[in-house]
């Protein structure tokens, strides 16, 4: 079956493929990095583990709606081990990780916000995805990842080039990348996306990444893509 054939289906009904399993299908939803390890600061001094965590509640919900057992996997932020995110969910039938992406040091300009020191590159900005070759299901992880951009794009959510400087491009035209030792996805026995939301250097895109309204739009989108992905999969077994 083509990559896209049920890409149609754009809004896909809540409970619809819970009625085409035995079981409703899972999905694990992990927040990238963790409160000791917060990962990368944003221009106004708040940690990625923050805008990961409001992201991916809000996909875990938009994918809740549609029928989909959506699992959070590190929302206490506790879990340091990246090999153990893939087996908080054994049952899960794709792993989605949730980050937001950065810049390079080297790139970042000082500047001061509300008395604080930090540091901002307006350069960049928009949404990523990425897959490993490494992973069981490279495939069908890179189908899930395709879907899920092509939806967003949809919706008019702009991607970035940025990380095709140094990640092969598995998918231009829906901005996939192949990252093959990313561990999270590699040591899953399920398809598996990182998706890096924005950049939070960015101070424009910053604000609105930090939007509710939009968070639960990406949610949405990213809900959607993942849903027709399931699809395609169920489909074609």
């Amino acid at each position: 079956m083509p990559r896209f054939a049920l890409l149609a289906l754009a809004a896909v009904l809540p409970g619809a493929l819970a009625q085409a399993h035995a079981r409703p299908p899972v999905v694990a939803v992990d927040v990238g990095h963790t409160l000791a390890a917060p990962g990368a600061t944003s221009a106004r001094g708040r940690s990625e583990f923050d805008f990961n965590r409001d992201l991916a509640r809000e996909v875990a919900a938009a994918l809740i709606a549609r029928g989909i057992a959506a699992h959070l996997v590190n929302d206490d932020g506790q879990i340091a081990s990246l090999r153990d995110r893939p087996k908080a969910v054994p049952e899960a039938d794709f792993f989605l990780s949730i980050h937001h992406d950065s810049v390079s040091e080297h790139e970042l300009t000082p500047w001061t916000w509300q008395g604080t020191a930090q540091t901002y590159s307006d350069a960049y900005a928009g949404h990523s995805l990425f897959v490993s070759h490494d992973n069981p299901a490279p495939e069908a992880s890179l189908t899930c990842a395709s879907a899920i951009g092509a939806r967003l794009q949809r919706m008019g959510f702009v991607p970035t080039e940025k990380n095709a400087r140094r990640r092969a491009w598995a998918d231009r035209a829906n901005t996939v990348h192949w990252y093959d030792n990313l561990i999270v996805l590699y040591r899953t026995t399920k398809p598996a996306v990182l998706f890096e939301a924005g950049v939070i250097k960015n101070r424009d895109e910053e604000r609105l990444l930090r939007d509710p309204a939009r968070q639960r739009r990406m949610a949405d989108g990213i809900a959607t893509g993942v849903a027709a992905c399931l699809q395609v999969m169920d489909s074609s077994r």
